[in-house]
């Protein structure tokens, strides 16, 4: 996906639905990721306020934002929110494309698993606490890429028993084509 970058602010903005975060405890051991974020779009000039907005009042102000702009389509430069405005930055190379970070001066960075939108919602709780566990040693990439395989895995077991319920039968062990003795008249 190419990535526009939008050199205006735009004034006036649409305002969001709250943001759908999830952190790691307080005072737990750091890992490579400090939570996730599950935008609601891949609109960024959209969604950042909602989630600025619930980081200013937690972690002190936020003043920086970097995104790798794979997923994204427009990466503006400012984002206003409420009563200051947000520098975003990106990194093509350099950053993780699964992974936004985000930069206050008073408190440092955070890093945080991103979401894609249109993620079901049983798998958006599963990667939110797999982001979320202290300690945990799981890029955002092999977090979604863990995820995948895990949704790979279940949609061919669904696959499976709906091919037993509607009369498939399963492979007799030690029988070619999977009849058994029986049902080749043995």
């Amino acid at each position: 996906m190419t990535a526009t970058i939008e050199r205006t602010s735009v004034s006036g903005r649409v305002l969001s639905s709250p943001a759908r975060l999830s952190f790691a405890p307080a005072g737990s051991p750091p890992g490579l990721l400090d939570g996730a974020w599950w935008p609601r779009s891949r609109d960024l000039f959209r969604e950042l306020p909602a989630l600025i907005a619930v980081l200013d009042a937690c972690w002190g102000r936020i003043t920086y934002v970097t995104v790798n702009p794979t997923y994204w389509p427009v990466v503006p430069r400012k984002v206003p929110v409420a009563g200051h405005t947000v520098h975003v930055g990106w990194f093509a190379e350099e950053q993780d494309p699964n992974k936004l970070i985000l930069l206050s001066y008073t408190m440092g960075r955070w890093d945080l698993l991103v979401i894609p939108p249109e993620t079901d919602p049983t798998a958006a709780a599963r990667l939110m606490s797999a982001a979320s566990t202290p300690g945990g040693l799981l890029t955002a990439s092999a977090l979604m890429a863990s995820e995948h395989t895990t949704h790979d895995a279940q949609e061919a077991l669904w696959r499976e028993e709906e091919w037993e319920s509607e009369g498939g039968a399963a492979l007799a062990p030690g029988i070619p084509g999977g009849l058994s003795a029986s049902a080749r008249g043995m």
